[in-house]
């Protein structure tokens, strides 16, 4: 069920080794993924439970089940930017309708992040994918 996009990734992350080049990965993606318009990172698409600031701005295009999702996000901490990349690769492009039966915790355990994550990294990242799958669940 995973877009082309994804599994590039999940090819490229089975490619790196150890976690030190996984997390410089995280990091690089982060550092390529397009900023989030400061007037966007306000409280309405701020993030709660994550350790960093986070924010994150659905966009979507269409009407009902079939609209496509699509968002723009930041972090202050690099390594979260990082993670909004990877959730972006999972998750835009695709219907609404979609978003809500992909199983993230199983996508994101393919990459090989889940067990080097911090708590509170895991905990934000959830938070994350609960943001993504509420916004897409009320349209």
């Amino acid at each position: 069920m995973a877009s082309p996009a994804f599994e590039e990734l999940v090819e490229t992350f089975a490619f790196l080794d150890d976690w030190e080049d996984r997390y410089r990965h995280v990091i690089d993606l982060g550092k390529a993924f397009p900023p989030l318009d400061p007037a966007f990172q306000v409280a309405a698409f701020k993030v709660e439970g994550c350790a960093s600031q986070v924010w994150l701005r659905p966009v979507l295009s269409g009407a009902g089940a079939g609209a496509l999702f699509d968002f723009e996000g930041s972090s202050d901490a690099m390594i979260v930017r990082g993670l909004i990349a990877i959730l972006h690769t999972l998750y835009a492009g695709r219907t609404v309708a979609e978003v809500g039966r992909i199983d993230a915790v199983a996508e994101l355990g393919r990459l090989g992040l889940n067990e080097h994550l911090s708590s509170q990294r895991s905990n934000g990242l959830r938070a994350m994918v609960e943001r993504i799958r509420q916004v897409a669940a009320a349209a």
